[in-house]
């Protein structure tokens, strides 16, 4: 009966630690769901108001009299981000003048990381002569309205009768390692056609890069 009873302990235990093994599993995926949540191709896109690493304050409403913007979601610390850094600098010389230009935006928590710190953005901005915004979320705000997970992670939003409205998701181009090894140009294809009036034929991929390190 005693060797009955402590068997019968033993597996309630394990029902138990497994039962609690699942919730947690249920709450990091929920966490994951709800901070990937957000814009999707055709949404329009809210105003958002954030801190340039020149002290001054940016907001996508700034950008009424261009055609749209890329926006971009990067860090200092991601080596996916750094291995993209001179794409997007290369975008920006592209795109700008034709009515798209580059909003770079860092919402990784710098209590993770201390090279996500405004004072290593501003360093790094100045080191590499970004020619574009590069703002701080620093309340992450702005990522969690946009649904962004990942850094680096794109939105291309065109600018139609007043709305910024969202017509791609997703990398940059379809190699991170290798810029000269990459086939599939995604932003690039996305802006062309926008500025030629054609519509955006790959309107989606999955992004490839660092988690966003979010607050606690």
């Amino acid at each position: 009966m005693k060797l009955f009873l402590w068997i019968s302990l033993i597996a309630l235990s394990g029902v138990a630690s497994a039962a609690a093994n699942d919730d947690n599993d249920i709450n990091k995926n929920t966490t994951e769901i709800l901070q990937s949540a957000g814009y999707q191709v055709g949404d329009a896109v809210a105003n958002f108001k954030l801190k340039n690493v020149d002290g001054r304050i940016i907001s996508l409403a700034d950008f009424s009299s261009s055609k749209g913007v890329i926006v971009i979601f990067t860090s200092n610390h991601c080596p996916f981000a750094k291995a993209y850094e001179d794409r997007v600098i290369a975008l920006n010389n592209k795109y700008a003048s034709q009515g798209f230009p580059v909003i770079a935006i860092n919402p990784s928590d710098p209590g993770t990381h201390v090279d996500d710190s405004f004072e290593k953005m501003k360093e790094r901005a100045s080191s590499k002569g970004y020619n574009y915004p590069y703002l701080v979320d620093e309340m992450q705000t702005t990522a969690k309205a946009f649904g962004a997970a990942r850094t680096p992670q794109v939105y291309v939003i065109s600018r139609s009768n007043g709305r910024f409205i969202v017509q791609y998701i997703g990398m940059i181009d379809d190699n991170p390692q290798d810029p000269a090894g990459a086939t599939k140009f995604y932003v690039e294809e996305a802006v062309s056609n926008l500025i030629g009036g054609k519509p955006v034929v790959t309107m989606s991929t999955k992004p490839i890069g660092c988690a966003i390190k979010w607050r606690n």
